[in-house]
């Protein structure tokens, strides 16, 4: 029996990068799947892949950022298959700029889309996977997520903000089936940095060196699904930029004086 058979799994951000790659694992593993992103021209041709290798798959395009409508796509979403096994919550948005230029329309552009979306959705869903008797909600931050980084004030809050949530979650509802997922990429070869907003809220539109020379989208996608089927409480997903992580847990002196000598790209 594939590993997803007969289980209904949501993807935020599924139009490209790690959501996508991720969608074709999932579908090769017979999941039920629902799709979600902004482009609906890229989201109907995975579908069609999905579909092709195997999987029930539906759409539902949407801006995370537009939060009042989040319940009616909550609604949409389990009006597709009746239900969410797996709800992962992968969609997000970067950031270059620093701290003092950037304009306060994108530091609350960026925590909607990537902590209060995730946080709302999740909300509305936790209530029926409780119901079910068991659910798991998987989430991507980032290494931004465990120190702070140049260029990505509001990105790192972010992503610091999502595993305050989700680990106090986690906390709460272990006794009743609930597992979340915390995914912490570091460089992956996507096009974040393409899409990353720039101090003034204008489009960044660069494949910055970091992602040029991250590990690929297919490779990051393989160890995060197989994360989510054996609920690990974090996956960490990247090349040798992830000894920082240790480097913050143990050493954390040392880690304030390495992210100064980050080159800001």
């Amino acid at each position: 029996m594939a590993k997803f058979e007969n289980k209904t799994v949501w993807i935020t951000g599924a139009s490209s990068g790690i959501g996508e790659a991720c969608a074709y694992l999932f579908a090769i593993e017979k999941a039920n799947l629902i799709l979600t992103a902004t482009r609906t021209d890229a989201l109907k041709m995975i579908q069609e892949k999905c579909i092709g290798l195997g999987a029930h798959c539906k759409i539902l395009p949407f801006d995370l950022s537009v939060i009042d409508n989040i319940p009616t796509l909550v609604a949409d979403a389990f009006n597709c298959f009746g239900r969410i096994d797996v709800l992962f919550n992968n969609a997000g948005i970067s950031q270059r700029g620093l701290t003092a230029d950037t304009v306060f329309e994108v530091d609350k552009k960026i925590m909607d889309v990537n902590f209060f979306a995730p946080v709302f959705i999740t909300k509305l869903v936790l209530p029926e996977m409780l119901k079910n008797g068991n659910g798991t909600i998987a989430v991507t931050s980032s290494i931004a997520g465990k120190f702070g980084f140049p260029l990505r004030s509001a990105y790192s809050a972010s992503k610091h903000a999502l595993y305050g949530f989700f680990e106090t979650l986690q906390a709460e509802y272990h006794n009743r089936n609930i597992r979340v997922v915390m995914v912490c990429p570091g460089f992956v070869n996507t096009n974040i940095s393409m899409n990353a907003l720039e101090n003034d809220g204008k489009r960044h539109a660069k494949l910055d060196a970091g992602q040029a020379g991250g590990i690929t989208a297919e490779k990051a996608a393989k160890k995060i699904v197989n994360g989510i089927y054996n609920q690990k409480p974090e996956v960490l997903v990247g090349g040798k930029e992830l000894i920082m992580v240790y480097i913050k847990r143990f050493t954390p002196s040392l880690s304030r004086i390495l992210a100064r000598k980050i080159k800001p790209s």
